[in-house]
């Protein structure tokens, strides 16, 4: 096989291929190469195996994934596909396991592995493992509880945003409210900011595609947010409830264990799996799987869960390459009919003027109390019993999805509140002149209308001393820009957490602070001082708490920070290992546009955030831009790996499509061979032992220092039409070329250039071993392809001396027509030319 991978100034690849398979396969590769750990962290994950390298702090999630049978789910579901979506998956493992032979990530050397391989089934095990917990599965656990401890009616006093899954604002402009006429689709998914990043910006071809986007490293093609060119497309998350947990009821009868359900006592499947742990003693795993599921949480009360994917057998991966081959809203409307979870809300628009808005996803039709708590699972009301239909609607105007109750209301019981949608629509407003630029603005804004509510009440209070009130009526005085640079901002976010703090550990909510029986991976979503943060505005409009008024004055007599809120509101994303350079600070907060979450009560810090952002233009391609927020590499001390980092932060946005400038391929039987721009500082030791060789006589550096090689190449580096490229085998140096404009070097004084004309010098390096036949036609002929892969170039031109035959032989055989010699001065030399293939 042999692919061809282009690189941006950013690290982001751009992969060629000459089929359909051969494009998974090399994105594969190319996502091995540059996210190996992650890969290696996220196979593990899904195969409930990460502590037996992470460590006991990863059991729990191990023993969640083993119970909820996440591996097992993903080889029914690979079973079930269709033969060219198997197929077309099992390339990219391929791809992934070939990238991965050579990698030496230094994460690998600190926790002693090596790679392991994928399956054919692992992508869809990875893309199950990162949404099974995406939806308010928790949230039935901690309804059931606030109902039992506190009594019915209780639950609603407490958000029904679940910060794990909201944040996220996309935006539809029809063409007609543009100015160019085309539509525009922007927004950006707020996810748990993880490093490396959850998204990859990637662009992929090969007949009868081309596609930009951002892919999920480890899942083949691009689900969420991709350009084709003449069509483009963008979800946020429905909010639907499509998972049930069920109570169970289990007996011992003759050996065998037996699960209660609405027609009678069944055999349950059951048996015993072990887990390996770094450093502690393996941990035995009783699995037990019921009619309607596996048995997630234990102890005196089984509860089952039952999730679409284990019903039906499906992911949805039959949609990604329909998505990838999409050229019109009619196409990726027809990929979409496939979705299966997560369950989202889709915008899209093509470059006819068409656009799309609507669900996607499998939501089973059942009663209503299975979406908000815990069911009995011998009560025959509570099966399931169908699928919905996916809502959808017109696209009139300006569309916006923010996960609020809107298109989706029908599938959830939770929503987002609608303070992203509305200010989204506000800041958008009647303009019909937008231009893609002006969406970073939108995606920044920091307003928080969120706020009000409790300034409200504060604003209420009475009798406040002198202190008091000055700060009372300092916020409301105050903008409501949760901004970086505000120590406003600051010490609202220090009032907000000292009223939450007041609030858990009041009296009414003492039962809520009893241990949670539940497994440790649910206990994130179970804390009261994390409810109650995001259940703020609802539990300040209740009577629950009877002395709210005098809490309130408590909470503006405690101390105030010092600075401002970016010192405090600074970003801390998941990584697998500790360790690392500090993290910036951050605007935004969570109800604002820019919805950078943290946990009132609890940390300032950031924790979930725009995992990406993105802006489609259907006028023009070139013109879409994008960000995430760490790069293009998730190799920790590569220089891509956090190069994005500061215009995340700042909110600006980089070009989609930007000249290539490294260059990469994999060819069977020889390796990676990599071409990129000479570093002169790094590569001096490369550089200067090359030139100073006999062989490299021709080059004219025989007797050059170090000193002067760079300079020499540093100079070279400041033209903007003469570059210097290392080519590169499996990651050692083999080969130098140096290309140029002849208009602009002494060459095209000896010859009539022509339009199009681009010079070139090579050199291949020192042998490292024995003789390889075709190994230096397989350098030349990558070179070469890199150099043609640019529009423009009509001719290829070459002069090497005139007394280096064997240079001049070589490239005669590469296809170069000999011309006529020319005299530059400090050499004779040969010109030939190679007019485009």
């Amino acid at each position: 096989m042999t692919d061809e991978i282009f690189r941006d100034e950013w690290g982001i690849p751009s992969v060629r291929a000459a089929g359909f398979d051969e494009l998974a396969r090399a994105q594969g590769w190319v996502t091995a190469r540059d996210r190996a750990w992650q890969l290696e962290v996220e196979r593990h994950r899904s195969q409930g195996t990460s502590a037996a390298f992470l460590g006991p702090d990863h059991l729990p999630w191990d023993r969640f994934a083993r119970q909820a049978r996440i591996a097992d789910t993903a080889r029914r579901c690979f079973e079930a596909l269709d033969e060219d979506t198997a197929r077309w998956t099992g390339a990219y493992a391929d791809g992934v396991n070939a990238g991965l032979e050579a990698q030496e990530a230094p994460e690998f050397a600190r926790v002693g592995i090596t790679p392991g391989r994928w399956e054919a089934w692992t992508p869809l095990a990875v893309w199950l493992s990162h949404h099974l917990l995406f939806t308010g599965l928790p949230g039935k656990l901690w309804r059931g509880e606030v109902e039992r401890r506190l009594g019915p009616g209780a639950a609603p006093l407490f958000a029904a945003d679940a910060p794990g899954s909201s944040g996220s604002n996309g935006w539809l402009i029809p063409g007609r409210l543009t100015a160019s006429g085309a539509a525009i689709v922007a927004g950006d998914p707020h996810r748990h900011i993880e490093n490396p990043g959850i998204y990859q910006q990637i662009r992929l071809s090969c007949p009868g595609v081309d596609v930009v986007g951002l892919a999920v490293p480890g899942v083949p093609g691009i689900a969420h947010f991709g350009h084709a060119g003449s069509v483009a497309w963008a979800i946020t998350n429905a909010m639907a409830d499509y998972q049930d947990l069920y109570r169970e009821r289990l007996r011992e009868r003759q050996g065998t264990i037996e699960a209660l359900g609405p027609d009678g006592w069944r055999p349950a499947s059951v048996h015993t799996e072990t887990v390996e742990v770094a450093g502690a003693a393996p941990a035995r795993v009783k699995i037990v799987e019921t009619d309607r599921g596996p048995i997630v949480i234990g102890g005196q009360e089984p509860m089952s869960l039952r999730y679409p994917a284990r019903v039906r057998h499906d992911l949805g991966f039959a949609a990604l390459p329909r998505l990838l081959r999409a050229a019109t809203v009619a196409d990726v409307d027809r990929a979409f009919d496939l979705w299966a979870e997560p369950v989202n809300v889709v915008l899209a628009a093509d470059d006819t003027g068409a656009t799309l808005h609507r669900v996607a996803g499998a939501v089973p039709l059942r009663h209503d109390d299975n979406l908000l708590r815990p069911v009995p699972a011998w009560d025959e009301q509570h099966v399931w019993r169908g699928w919905h239909d996916s809502p959808r609607a017109e696209v009139t105007g300006i569309t916006v999805m923010a996960n609020e109750k809107g298109l989706a209301a029908p599938l959830g019981a939770e929503f987002a509140p609608p303070y992203r949608a509305d200010r989204i629509r506000e800041l958008l407003g009647d303009r019909d002149d937008w231009k893609p630029q002006e969406m970073a603005a939108i995606h920044m804004d920091t307003h928080l209308a969120a706020a009000a509510p409790l300034l409200d009440r504060l604003a209420a209070l009475e009798d406040l001393d002198e202190e008091r009130a000055a700060l009372r009526d300092r916020l409301l005085a105050w903008d409501r820009r949760m901004d970086a640079g505000s120590t406003d901002a600051a010490a609202f976010a220090a009032v907000r957490s000292a009223v939450v703090r007041r609030i858990a550990a009041h009296p009414a909510l003492a039962p809520l602070r009893e241990p949670m029986p539940y497994p440790e991976v649910f206990l994130p979503w179970l804390d009261p001082v994390v409810r109650v943060a995001h259940g703020l505005t609802a539990l300040l409009g209740s009577d629950l708490i009877a002395d709210l008024p005098g809490l309130l004055r408590e909470a503006l007599g405690e101390p105030l920070p010092d600075h401002a809120w970016g010192h405090l509101h600074r970003l801390a994303p998941w990584q697998t290992l500790p360790g690392g350079d500090p993290w910036p600070g951050l605007s935004g907060d969570h109800d604002c546009v820019l919805a950078t979450t943290s946990v009132p009560g609890l940390t300032d810090v950031c924790s979930r955030g725009p995992s990406a952002r993105y802006v489609w233009d259907l006028a023009r391609r070139e013109d879409s831009r994008w960000i995430v927020p760490l790069g293009a590499s998730g190799l920790g001390g590569d220089r891509h790996h956090r190069d994005q980092l500061p215009l995340w932060v700042s909110g600006d946005l980089i070009p989609v499509l930007e000249p290539a400038r490294v260059y990469e391929r994999l060819v069977d039987g020889f390796g990676a061979v990599r071409i990129r721009p000479v570093d002169p500082a790094a590569d001096l030791d490369v550089l200067h032992a090359w030139v100073t060789q006999e062989r490299a006589r021709f080059w004219g550096m025989l007797e050059h220092a170090r000193d002067d090689v760079l300079e020499i190449y540093e100079h070279l580096d400041g033209l903007p039409t003469h570059h210097a490229y290392l080519v590169e085998r499996d990651g050692r140096p083999v080969a130098l070329f140096q290309t140029y404009e002849p208009l602009h070097d002494p060459v095209g004084e000896c010859y009539d250039v022509r339009p199009g004309d681009f010079g070139i010098h090579l050199m291949i390096g020192p042998p490292s071993g024995a003789p390889e036949p075709g190994y230096t036609g397989v350098l030349l002929s990558a070179f070469l392809d890199y150099v043609w892969a640019q529009p423009g170039r009509a001719r290829l031109v070459a002069e090497p001396d005139a007394r280096n035959q064997k240079a001049i032989d070589r490239l005669v055989r590469m296809g170069f027509e000999p011309a006529q010699e020319i005299d530059l001065g400090w050499k004779r030399a040969r010109l030939l030319f190679m007019p485009r293939p």
